[in-house]
């Protein structure tokens, strides 16, 4: 157990000691919520909410994320506080009526994001379809990345670009907590329902720009940005800012496409980069303090690797070196 002062236990023990914060304690548990889902589910109005979150987010409790012009809510789930709220939870009767009557309303909510990421998904299916259908399969290409990172714990996982979350679902039995960062708040609503759909508990999604992920120096142990780098008009800028949420000795793995002449893909999928070489990446990856340790390619199946039309997906693994200043030392030595 780690220590709290009196001031901060009785801070977060009064927050929690009122009928709707525990049920708000409770609903959280099972995932992060917006407040307009909590109003929905509690049948309370939303400034009545938006208190209860208030008075939760200042003890410690529960942590906002903005997203657009909305706002998601999550339990704390480290340190002192992250240990109030898992013994508070775990406490709670999970058969009281009042809970259960709110696990209903919750899967009720579930279910109709889930049909609205579906329908986002059906929208956009033919396109993904298509950029698969072009590559080796994905299957192959994921088991390479679970061997190419090895049996070790994965500790924090940061998934720049997360789109559907897919790296995030893959990683997770191996993972204690993975954050996914998407500038799309359609993306983050399909991964959100994708991610909750499995039970990923250990797994958060958060809005925020590549180019400045919302998150602090040295928080992982792993970062990864998988199939982004092509929408990139700054690319070296992207891995820049990865390598800096890099815990010493943290681990970068990029995924994206090798050197390719599919100019539809420009024109068709916006893409800005037409693939990119495995001596470029590996250089990008060294200017931001990160040693290239493997660079893996999957060329197409069952398909000459030079024949016009396919594509060979790379995977690049390296290792933060510790020479990376700081932020904001690099700035004032700039």
């Amino acid at each position: 157990m780690l220590p709290i002062s009196t001031d901060k236990l009785l801070t977060a023990l009064r927050a929690a000691g009122e009928p709707t914060r525990l049920r708000i304690l409770a609903l959280l548990a099972e995932g992060e919520r917006s407040v307009k889902e909590l109003t929905d589910i509690l049948g309370q109005s939303q400034p009545r909410i938006s208190r209860h979150l208030k008075l939760l987010t200042e003890a410690g409790l529960v942590s906002r994320f903005a997203e657009g012009a909305w706002a998601f809510f999550r339990l704390v789930d480290t340190g002192p506080a992250g240990e109030i709220c898992a013994n508070i939870v775990d406490r709670l009767d999970r058969s009281d009526p009042v809970l259960v009557r709110d696990r209903g309303r919750l899967e009720a909510v579930r279910r109709a994001n889930a049909e609205a990421a579906a329908a986002y998904f059906r929208k956009h299916a033919g396109q993904w379809d298509q950029i698969r259908s072009l590559h080796a399969n994905e299957a192959a290409i994921e088991a390479g990345i679970l061997e190419l990172l090895g049996p070790e714990d994965l500790g924090v996982v940061v998934d720049l670009g997360t789109g559907t979350g897919r790296m995030l679902e893959l990683l997770s039995p191996h993972v204690a907590r993975g954050i996914g960062i998407d500038v799309s708040h359609d993306m983050l609503s399909y991964a959100r329902s994708r991610l909750e759909r499995e039970g990923l508990k250990n797994c958060q999604l958060r809005h925020g720009d590549i180019y400045n992920p919302p998150l602090e120096d040295g928080i992982a142990d792993l970062v990864i940005i998988h199939q982004v780098l092509h929408y990139l008009p700054d690319p070296h800028r992207a891995i820049d800012e990865a390598a800096r949420l890099l815990k010493p000795g943290g681990r970068l793995l990029v995924v994206d496409f090798a050197p390719h002449g599919l100019e539809f893909l420009r024109a068709d999928q916006a893409h800005s980069r037409l693939g990119f070489a495995a001596a470029q990446v590996a250089g990008w990856m060294s200017d931001a303090g990160v040693a290239p340790e493997r660079q893996v390619d999957f060329p197409p199946d069952d398909i000459d690797v030079a024949e016009i039309g396919r594509l060979t997906v790379s995977v690049w693994l390296g290792r933060d070196t510790g020479t990376r200043l700081p932020r904001d030392a690099a700035e004032e030595a700039a």
